[in-house]
């Protein structure tokens, strides 16, 4: 009775243990140097125009509205010894209220530089992490590693799946 308690529980173990190395699955660790790869990927001249033109509209808007300021400070400080105290308080306030709207420009102008910046960059992003997807779902990858932001603590080998998806985005 004995052995045979034995045998069983021997049968029991065994069972558990390849039932449990049959659900663990090989986990496939691939890595991608995203900042190359969206290098790589056309367009960027195009993409690089768009942005500077835009900043340089920006630009000029707030140097045309500083030279306004310079002019109207000139014109004040020459003639504030004739000037009544009325007149004085009224452009005082209005050279005030254009120091506010210029310092209100600059915030808006690098908000509107990173909008616009992110959404030119959008859809080539957009294009290479769908790759990077599809690289990982055919060839079985459980985690792609972005190279790039410097988070990866430890690496030996891997696989390095920029060519593959270089190809699959048609890029030499």
């Amino acid at each position: 009775m004995r052995s045979l308690l034995k045998i069983v529980m021997v049968f029991a173990v065994i069972s558990f243990v390849g039932s449990a190395s049959a659900q663990t699955k090989v986990q496939k660790i691939g890595h991608i140097d995203f900042a190359k790869l969206y290098q790589a990927i056309p367009g960027q001249d195009t993409i690089q125009a768009q942005f500077t033109a835009y900043q340089k509209s920006l630009n000029d808007d707030y140097n045309k509205s500083t030279a306004e300021y310079t002019t109207k400070l000139d014109e004040y400080t020459k003639g504030m010894a004739t000037m009544s105290n009325i007149i004085k308080q009224t452009r005082e306030k209005e050279l005030t209220d254009m120091q506010d709207r210029l310092k209100q420009f600059e915030q808006n102008a690098q908000k509107d530089l990173q909008d616009k910046q992110n959404a030119l960059m959008a859809p080539t992003i957009a294009k290479a992490n769908k790759a990077i997807n599809d690289v990982a779902k055919e060839n079985g990858f459980s985690y792609i590693l972005n190279t790039t932001d410097g988070v990866l603590l430890y690496f030996d080998g891997g696989d390095d799946i920029m060519p593959m998806v270089k190809k699959k985005l048609n890029l030499k």
